[in-house]
């Protein structure tokens, strides 16, 4: 079953030198856009994150500081990566969790702090895998297609495999919707304000600290409370995009007053 499309969606993968998106960095990304008409445009990148690949990453994904030291940095590539994410919507296999927040860190570390991931509806073939039959994406691509995925912890063979696995899903499920806008919902589990999932909206659509002395309890009123806490969490190692939302949070707070 093909995707219904109202606009293109990007299916991306990246590789990194780690998990951390506040410290870790790129060093491949690679997208395929699905037009709604059929038509695909994969493009990949290697990228020299300046930093050295830690051995234990080089063994998962492949890629050392050798393959990357004549490949651009991010920033000489940011521009045209939100040329082709720009009006999309995005998927990907634990996207939600980890190749979103760190996309949009990479995004803000240079500079590209206008890009708005608010109008953006997020699939993540992940989630509806573990719901459905909880495993690994090598796992899922050998049971929903029954071949084997040659080349995994590449970006563009696991991007490529990650969008095959949804459409074989959309055949062996029949609930599940082939829109973007049911898949998005299906997918996503308790929505994140700030990509990395430390602050979330409750049940009643309030932003809450998600971590900490002060999970579950609605930023603002934290903020009100413990006018010191804004400024430890600046201050600390959190990634970039959680540090604008609290600002963004921040200011309405004031504006409001």
């Amino acid at each position: 079953m093909k995707l219904k499309l109202t606009k293109p969606i990007v299916f991306f993968d990246l590789e990194t030198t780690g998990i951390n998106p506040a410290k870790d960095r790129v060093v491949q990304i690679s997208l395929l856009k699905i037009f709604p008409d059929g038509r695909e445009e994969l493009k990949t990148f290697l990228v020299n994150p300046q930093m050295p690949i830690p051995p234990q990453a080089t063994a998962v994904h492949g890629i050392s500081d050798d393959d990357v030291k004549e490949a651009p940095v991010f920033a000489e590539i940011a521009k045209e990566i939100i040329e082709i994410i720009k009006n999309t919507d995005i998927a990907g296999f634990n996207s939600n969790r980890f190749d979103v927040p760190m996309l949009a860190e990479e995004l803000l570390r240079v500079g590209q702090d206008d890009f708005d991931f608010s109008q953006t509806r997020f699939v993540d073939v992940q989630v509806i895998y573990h719901k459905k039959e909880p495993r690994t994406l090598s796992a899922a691509y050998k049971f929903y297609t029954g071949k084997d995925l040659d080349g995994a912890h590449s970006a563009d063979a696991d991007t490529i495999a990650t969008y095959e696995v949804l459409k074989a899903q959309l055949d062996k499920y029949d609930d599940l919707e082939n829109t973007v806008e049911f898949l998005s919902e299906f997918s996503t589990q308790k929505k994140s304000v700030d990509m990395a999932g430390f602050i979330v909206y409750d049940e009643d659509g309030k932003e809450v600290f998600s971590f900490g002395k002060y999970k579950g309890q609605e930023v603002e009123k934290v903020m009100a409370q413990d006018k010191g806490y804004y400024g430890w969490i600046q201050k600390a190692d959190f990634p970039l995009y959680t540090k604008k939302v609290l600002t963004e949070i921040h200011l309405r707070k004031l504006n409001t007053h």
